[in-house]
């Protein structure tokens, strides 16, 4: 039997994903010794908005660079890559999958950002790293798939400085109504957990942590996801972009998205959270 670490490992396990990554961007005419961020934001970002939500993340925090920057679930790196090269701080992401790790070290060395970027494979819940080790941590998109929610804030509030702020983009339970399957980090309810947002308010405030903001784009999320569907429906192939890594059930999971939050089975948050001490 697989514990639930394995099971979500597999659940993002492509198998060949950078090979179709890159057979989609020399098929677009790209010089794969010659790419760009903004060649790989389509589809580096694997988040509600991509990387608009990411530079929406970016600008509720001054990040200087001498900041150490840590960002938990990195995915493919596309968050630390564009907080790299736009701050010019030194970045560490971790993640649970291996596939993952092993494409965000392979993509930041094509774009000239190995010396700012790295990226290794290690559990939210073990982040391996010394107390006090980072001045900014940040998430998007990860808890949903973890349990044992103050374990995942715990360690976060472990490896910050005191002063330092952890910035989270990410996915709350709604109305309490169970959610539309499959959905992009879940098949079905197995490896989906769904807190309320006061719950991990209270976690936060728990933990030591100030919540300097906190602001619900629910909305801007179900339009964003209903552009994008209308846009599916108008190709023969899903375009580059992160449909390439929800595998066949792509099209599902976007309507499920957009009913989901029509029907506010889920909330989308972004948020800024200070530790005191």
């Amino acid at each position: 039997m697989h514990d639930a670490k394995d099971t979500v490992e597999q659940h993002y396990e492509h198998g060949a994903l950078l090979d179709a990554i890159l057979n989609r961007l020399r098929e677009s005419g790209k010089d794969l010794d010659r790419l760009s961020l903004q060649d790989l934001a389509p589809v580096d970002e694997f988040h509600i908005r991509g990387r608009e939500a990411t530079l929406e993340l970016a600008r509720r925090a001054d990040i200087q660079p001498a900041c150490r920057v840590l960002d938990v679930g990195c995915g493919l790196g596309g968050s630390a890559r564009y907080l790299a090269d736009a701050h010019h701080c030194h970045v560490t992401g971790i993640d649970l999958t291996q596939e993952y790790v092993d494409i965000a070290n392979d993509l930041s060395r094509r774009v000239n950002l190995s010396e700012r970027v790295s990226f290794k494979r290690a559990s939210a819940l073990d982040l391996p790293f010394p107390d006090n080790s980072f001045d900014v941590v940040w998430t998007e998109h990860v808890q949903m798939n973890i349990a044992d929610k103050t374990r995942f804030y715990s360690e976060i509030a472990r490896v910050l400085i005191p002063g330092g702020i952890l910035l989270f983009h990410d996915v709350f339970s709604g109305n309490g109504l169970a959610l539309h399957y499959p959905v992009p980090w879940a098949e079905s309810a197995a490896i989906s957990y769904l807190a309320a947002p006061s719950d991990i308010q209270d976690t936060l405030t728990s933990l030591g942590l100030v919540i300097e903001a906190w602001d619900d784009t629910s909305d801007r999320s179900l339009e964003w996801f209903a552009k994008a569907t209308e846009k599916l429906k108008t190709l023969p192939a899903p375009p580059f972009g992160i449909g390439l890594l929800m595998g066949p059930t792509a099209r599902e999971k976007f309507e499920n998205m957009i009913g989901n939050l029509r029907e506010r089975r889920f909330s989308v948050v972004q948020a800024v959270a200070r530790k005191v001490s």
